[in-house]
Parts: structure tokens; sequence; C-alpha cells
């Protein structure tokens, strides 16, 4: 059974998150800028920067930022940006596309923004992306799929992991079969 989004809540579907994702690709690609590199945000940004990779053929960088840990995941916490960025080779530099998923209040892509200036001088030009913008947020990405005035808690389909642990997994999988 597939739930009604509201103003206070959007439910989204496997197959509408990787749509939304190609979709902001193909807005990227329509604006005819032209960057070096793909930098995701863990966790939220993984899938859109795997798909984006793909797509635009560029290397994927990724830097783990957390700030929802509180009340199951509902409530932000202080953001913690780790010292490092993986990638496969060299340093991020040139133009670098950040990638997430939403932008909520802003702070994570304005501190990470602050983050690479300060530590990363070979990065000539940032650009964010994300899919959805909330109209709370303080910052507006430049690239975006959906803004969504009414602020919704995003309900993304992988959120029942969060939940499901390695004691849990038979059962889920049989729950599947049926």
């Amino acid at each position: 059974m597939e739930r009604q989004s509201t103003d206070k809540d959007l439910w989204v579907t496997h197959e509408q998150y990787e749509r939304s994702i190609v979709k902001l690709a193909l807005k990227v690609h329509e604006s005819g800028w032209k960057f070096d590199q793909i930098l995701c945000l863990a966790r939220g940004g993984m899938r859109p920067g795997d798909l984006f990779s793909r797509i635009f053929d560029l290397p994927l960088a990724v830097l783990s930022t957390s700030s929802y840990r509180e009340d199951e995941g509902t409530s932000r916490g202080t953001l913690d940006i780790a010292k490092y960025i993986t990638m496969t080779k060299g340093v991020l530099s040139g133009k670098v596309l950040l990638l997430d998923d939403l932008v909520d209040s802003g702070v994570t892509l304005q501190q990470v923004q602050d983050h690479l200036k300060e530590n990363f001088p070979a990065v000539t030009e940032v650009r964010s992306a994300v899919i959805w913008w909330k109209a709370c947020s303080a910052m507006q990405p430049d690239y975006y799929l959906d803004h969504l005035p009414t602020n919704p808690w995003i309900h993304q389909p992988f959120e029942d992991y969060d939940s499901l642990r390695p004691n849990q997994l038979a059962a889920w999988l049989k729950k599947g079969e049926s």
C-alpha cells in the first residue's frame, strides 16, 4: 500500500527516488556547467552520487557527514564532518559538484563548503545539487529538483533499514516472500 503525501510528510518510493536523481542530473546537464569531480555527502548523497558518477562518467569522492542521530534519526544533532575525503586517486580539485539528497536547514551544505575552502585549496569552484530543497533552509542549493514550501519530513524508501538489525534479517526476508 502506497502512503499518500501531505504537507507534513512526503512519501517516496524506490522508483520515484531513482527517477528524481535522473531528473536532477538532467537539470545539472542542461545548465551547461562542466565540473571535474563529484563529491557526495554520506549517507544521503551516496545513491545520487553513484548515479551521477555513472551518468557523467566522472570520479566520485565521498565525504561523511552526520547530524541526524537523536530520536531515531528525526532530530538534528551536532554536525560532524569527516577529516578526510575518500577518493580513488589524487586530491579534490577543480570544479566540484557537491551532491546530497536534500537541504533542510542549510547548515550541512554551508559548513561543508566552508570546510572545502579551508582545507582544499585546489578546489576552484563548488556548486551544490540536491533532490529536495526545503523552504526552512537558510541556504539555496545551486541545483534542486523540488522546492518544498511546507518543509515536510521526507520518508525515503530505504528508511526501513534504519531499524532492521542482523538478527531480524531472516524474518524480514520471509515477510517479503508471501
